[in-house]
């Protein structure tokens, strides 16, 4: 029996000339970007006047690119001269690549798309731009959907690398290799999704927001408090809510409207008070109002307000603080110590045995060479913390410190037991700390005679890096309590902030669902876990993509505070994905085991 040869691999097709219709900012820079790459562009718009708008915004921007140094005058010129303006759809008679970026509207759209079947070729292939509306129902406008294709860049498009490249259930595959190569070849990283509302970025992207500002709207934390909690917690270029101001409130009410009808998931139904600002014309930077206020229309700059705090607000020691103790000696607790030997203060650490005890201090020398090495810390600095330090086998040397942070491991049955010791041996005054991400607080505190005086102080690992530590308050914490554990966090050089204790506080609350979410995506075989994890870090600059991070959290870490999070909220939404539970049964934890949602094992 003989085998015939596999069929050698189709060319792309090659495009020389490209239709752009609507010549707004989105229009103008897709325009601007296969000008660049040497396509023949051809701009339509409706009007004359949209029609200079459209070329002034080519001109500005270009102009930027040369003050810039990107490219040169004459490179500017040809660039411009590549590109036709029309307001007639005629003109795109021989476009073999055509893309709208007009407003938001299905009419609109299937409109063009209707009257683009009687001027372009058959061989043709039509392209949308939608951030929100189906590709699929666009397409039908059309004679032949099979041609018609999702390309979602983003803004601007000159600058960002990603483009959504959407198909339907009729998407010829033939046209989705050769948008992809085109999209590729303008310098451009796709990434392939099916239709569906949101696509990947916005729907992952969005649905973080809307939580965001439901913790706000709750008056769980403060904007301040959520937006650096992820910027400080989880490396985010900007906090949920200053991003909402940026993208513009009434956008994202409308993509979140668009995603919630499509999609009937409750997490993506615009939270009341987004609604209510839109209304009140409070859209974010555009209208100088949204959830910050902002020095005109348009601008970066934001100005205080009735809600900004003010310098009387400023946290201050209601409690002296001269002693720290720290429970445990795992990572998390070295870290910990070491933060506080540096701030200045005396250290008294208690380990389960003279080697464990021994291994701090083996830690933090280790930690001082590196500093040294790179020239961040001297020898001297070195011998400063290391002479702050002491170490112990037994909880009862802690008798007179100030404060006690426990970082130990996340039971709670274990916790609970420590701070019942605690209780009888810490001096009376003495603030009470753990470091948990997920445990309820109000437990550990049930286990003293002191409820008033425990705390949560979730630092981020690792602990001398992380900038944040949560300063979480139970209803029981007293006031002095918070603001003297709130005073020590800004002593120590961290930036702290506050909110109540319920699972998740502010940073695993919005990330984990985040999370989960990008795992549902991928359990639906909706995308790839690379085209997902690129979708997130180019789409919406994050430091790493879901799926990266899950490997490095650890999956079983991840699924344990989903878990939380879903009984805490009894939020359908919140239940832990089904292939998460999967890959923790079947042990495949992330980097720790080498196999997670990727194969470590052969790197």
């Amino acid at each position: 029996m003989t085998t015939s040869p596999a069929p050698a691999a189709t060319a792309p097709r090659p495009f020389t000339t490209v239709g752009v219709i609507g010549l707004g900012t989105m229009g103008a820079g897709i325009a601007e970007v296969f000008a660049r790459a040497g396509h023949t562009v051809v701009g339509v718009e409706k009007d004359e006047e949209s029609l200079a708008r459209g070329r002034q915004y080519l001109e500005h921007s270009t102009a930027r690119a040369v003050k810039r140094e990107k490219m040169t005058a004459a490179e500017q010129a040809e660039l411009l001269e590549r590109i036709t303006f029309t307001t007639s759809l005629k003109d795109l008679a021989d476009a073999g690549f055509v893309v709208e970026a007009v407003v938001e509207s299905l009419e609109t759209k299937k409109a063009i798309f209707r009257e683009l079947d009687e001027i372009v070729s058959p061989e043709a292939i039509l392209a949308t731009n939608t951030s929100s509306l189906s590709v699929t129902e666009i397409s039908t406008a059309n004679a032949s959907p099979g041609r018609v294709v999702g390309v979602h860049f983003f803004n601007p498009a000159p600058v960002q690398s990603l483009v959504e490249v959407v198909r339907t259930v009729v998407t010829e595959p033939a046209v989705l290799d050769d948008v992809t190569a085109l999209v590729t070849s303008v310098g451009k990283s796709p990434v392939v999704c099916g239709d569906k509302a949101g696509f990947i970025a916005n729907t992952l992207l969005f649905g973080y927001l809307n939580h965001a500002v439901a913790m706000y709207e709750g008056k769980y934390a403060s904007r301040e408090d959520i937006d650096a909690a992820m910027r400080f917690g989880c490396g985010y270029p900007m906090g949920p809510l200053a991003l909402l101001d940026l993208i513009g409130l009434d956008t994202a009410y409308e993509i979140l409207e668009t995603m919630y009808h499509q999609g009937r998931d409750r997490l993506h139904a615009p939270t009341p008070i987004l609604k209510q600002m839109v209304t009140a014309g409070m859209l974010g930077r555009k209208t100088g109002r949204g959830f910050y206020t902002y020095e005109t229309h348009d601008s970066p700059v934001v100005v205080p307000d009735d809600q900004t705090p003010s310098a009387d607000e400023q946290p201050t020691f209601r409690h002296q603080i001269n002693k720290v103790g720290v429970v445990g000696t795992g990572t998390m607790a070295t870290g910990i110590v070491e933060v506080f030997a540096k701030a200045g203060y005396d250290v008294l650490y208690v380990g389960r045995s003279a080697d464990k005890v021994d291994g701090v201090v083996a830690a933090i020398t280790r930690s001082f060479d590196k500093q040294i090495q790179r020239g961040r810390s001297t020898e001297e600095a070195k011998a400063q913390v290391l002479g702050r330090l002491t170490g112990s086998t037994s909880l009862d040397d802690l008798a007179d410190v100030d404060i006690v942070v426990e970082a130990i491991a996340e039971d709670l049955q274990v916790k609970t037991t420590l701070f019942e010791n605690l209780d009888e041996i810490c001096k009376p005054g003495a603030i009470l700390a753990t470091t948990t991400s997920s445990l309820p607080i109000i437990s550990c505190a049930r286990a003293t005679k002191r409820p008033q005086d425990v705390i949560g102080m979730h630092f981020f690992n690792p602990a001398p890096v992380m900038k944040l530590v949560e300063v979480v308050s139970t209803v029981s914490t007293d006031e002095a309590v918070t603001e003297t554990t709130r005073a020590l966090v800004a002593r120590i050089g961290k930036v702290g902030v506050t909110c109540a204790d319920r699972a998740g506080f502010i940073v695993n609350a919005l990330l984990f669902p985040y999370l989960n979410d990008a795992v549902k995506m991928l359990e639906a075989h909706y995308a790839t876990a690379d085209d997902i994890d690129l979708a997130m870090k180019q789409g919406c600059a994050l430091p790493m993509g879901p799926f990266e991070l899950l490997d490095v959290v650890g999956n079983d870490v991840s699924l344990a505070i989903q878990r939380e999070l879903y009984l805490e909220f009894r939020e359908r939404g919140f239940a832990p994905a089904p292939l998460l539970e999967h890959l923790v049964a079947a042990g495949y934890l992330g980097r720790k085991t080498k196999r997670g949602f990727r194969d470590y094992s052969v790197r």
